[in-house]
């Protein structure tokens, strides 16, 4: 993961910094998932609200240091993937496409937010990687390392998902497949567990993402 964040423009609270991971999702069209259009500062307000309120406590991840929290929708965000249907199997698109710089492209599919009509997603799945997970990453890309030093909030929001769903949908099988190779190409460091891959494809095998760009996508 990517990550920088600084808490002279609003991205952090006592609890949570906004990554720069997760901006991608406010800045960036080929991001291939759930796009936010909310004031950034007023984001991260939000869910340390939730938070704070008791109504959106920390559940865990997939590794002790990836926690999630649940909120309603509040900002409008349309589901960040569609399901594959015969009707719209034609619709799907392919490319090669990387998440940034410092990783290697891989093949991905996804819809064009023009050609389907995406509904309102009832709940956001806010993921959470701890600081200290943060800065190990940023150690091992050297093209991480010549960058501001993360706020001192205990989490950092790497990840926004629209969904329908109060807990945690499968990670794309790729994303389990990259946290494998280690934090050097831009995963986690997380072994690969074959349950947990199955589940994943069977997932997958029926859902694609959804971009808003015309160039494509630019990875999970």
């Amino acid at each position: 993961m990517a990550n920088e964040a600084s808490g002279d423009d609003g991205l952090v609270t006592e609890m949570f910094f906004l990554d720069e991971f997760a901006i991608r999702q406010w800045d960036d069209e080929r991001y291939s998932g759930t796009r936010i259009s909310c004031d950034k500062a007023a984001f991260v307000r939000k869910i340390q609200e939730a938070h704070s309120s008791g109504r959106s406590p920390l559940v865990d991840g997939y590794a002790p240091f990836c926690k999630h929290v649940f909120v309603p929708n509040f900002v409008g965000a349309k589901v960040g993937n569609f399901e594959i249907t015969e009707a719209n199997a034609h619709l799907l698109k392919s490319g090669y496409s990387a998440r940034s710089d410092a990783e290697l492209a891989i093949l991905t599919r996804w819809f064009q937010a023009s050609d389907v009509e995406a509904p309102e997603a009832t709940h956001l799945d806010v993921i959470l990687y701890s600081r200290e997970q943060l800065e190990l990453e940023r150690a091992a890309v050297p093209s991480k390392g010549a960058r501001p030093p993360l706020p001192n909030a205990p989490w950092g929001i790497i990840s926004i998902k629209a969904q329908n769903e109060d807990y945690e949908t499968p990670m794309q099988p790729i994303t389990m497949m990259r946290n494998a190779l280690g934090r050097e190409e831009g995963g986690s460091g997380v072994p690969l567990e074959r349950e947990k891959y199955n589940a994943s494809v069977e997932y997958w095998r029926t859902h694609a993402p959804i971009v808003a760009s015309e160039d494509g996508a630019s990875g999970d």
